[in-house]
């Protein structure tokens, strides 16, 4: 929105603000055996001069979780509104006794099948931590499949140095009965759906970045989520109250946990409950889609006031200490 204000200096503007880079605190120095250069820490502030000019420039602007707004500068924060998109939580729900059948793969008579989404595969989304959990899963249980959806290609973060793909170099690195993890690339939104649906354990491993909305959608479907113990995720779920948090960086505990699932079906299933739960009462679209619509109006009447009018209780950032 770089010139928008000058071709309509009198319309007020709005604007969604998803990610502010910084070199300490979040991704970029997330894992200690990816130091930052000078230049990599120069590289990440020239990233926000866009970002900054439009927030300089906006009448108002909003991000989805308390966690992104957070990255933002301080004394621009109050600027602010935290407001998710919403998940439509009439087609992400629950199917209770669902079986995974896809045009390709039958999984109807698995009897533990765990789950792991993202757009690629990269570290960014803890795909090498997940793929070192699944030989440990694989040693203790005969009988589990894992079902893999993405592109074999990286969205966020670095790309390997050698031209592997992160699935080729841990594949070569980490034996694996492939016979039982299921690559079944990116789906369309309704097979997404049936492996969410299906799903006894879903996975999902993220950086201190942007949280993703298929997180959301998993909770809405009743999904036990096995997620990182990491500030994104932390705003959204409370470990064994509406889903259960590991160590990033611990494909063992990572294991562990779904062990713990598998082995305390009741007590995990009061859990499920609660997961969507979580998602009707802070992240359902029907509710969202009007308080957008008030933004909207309230920033186009110039009335609004150095408040949020999103979700009211700030969630804590803080560890779970595991």
């Amino acid at each position: 929105s770089l010139f928008v204000k000058e071709a309509f200096p009198n319309t007020p503007l709005l604007c969604y603000f998803e990610w502010f880079y910084n070199s300490h605190g979040s991704d970029a120095d997330f894992d200690p055996a990816e130091p930052l250069t000078v230049d990599d820490m120069a590289r990440i502030r020239v990233k926000n001069a866009p970002i900054l000019i439009d927030l300089y420039t906006c009448d108002w602007g909003l991000s989805p979780t308390y966690w992104q707004r957070s990255q933002f500068p301080t004394e621009l924060q109050n600027k602010l509104s935290v407001l998710h998109d919403g998940v439509d939580t009439d087609y992400f729900k629950p199917n209770p006794g669902a079986k995974l059948v896809l045009p390709n793969l039958d999984l109807s008579g698995v009897d533990e099948l765990v789950t792991y989404v993202a757009r690629g595969m990269e570290p960014y989304r803890g795909f090498p931590e997940f793929i070192e959990a699944i030989a440990y899963l694989q040693e203790r249980r005969p009988n589990c499949h894992v079902v893999i959806v993405g592109s074999e290609r990286v969205c966020y973060g670095k790309s390997l140095p050698n031209g592997k793909t992160y699935k080729q170099e841990m594949l070569e690195k980490i034996p694996l009965d492939l016979s039982r993890v299921h690559f079944v690339g990116s789906l369309p939104y309704g097979l997404y759906l049936k492996v969410i649906q299906a799903s006894d354990v879903h996975v999902y491993l993220t950086r201190p970045f942007v949280l993703s909305w298929s997180m959301i959608e998993s909770l809405s479907t009743g999904c036990l989520i096995v997620g990182s113990d990491t500030p994104p995720v932390r705003e959204v779920i409370q470990d064994g109250e509406n889903g259960l948090l590991v160590d990033f960086f611990s494909p063992k505990q990572i294991a562990d946990r779904i062990d713990e699932v598998f082995n305390h079906p009741n007590r995990m299933a009061e859990i499920r409950v609660k997961a969507r739960q979580t998602v009707l009462e802070r992240y359902a679209l029907s509710n969202l889609l009007v308080k957008h619509l008030e933004l909207i109006h309230q920033v186009a009447n110039r009335s609004l006031q150095l408040k949020d009018i999103g979700m009211e209780k700030k969630p804590s950032l803080t560890s779970s200490k595991l």
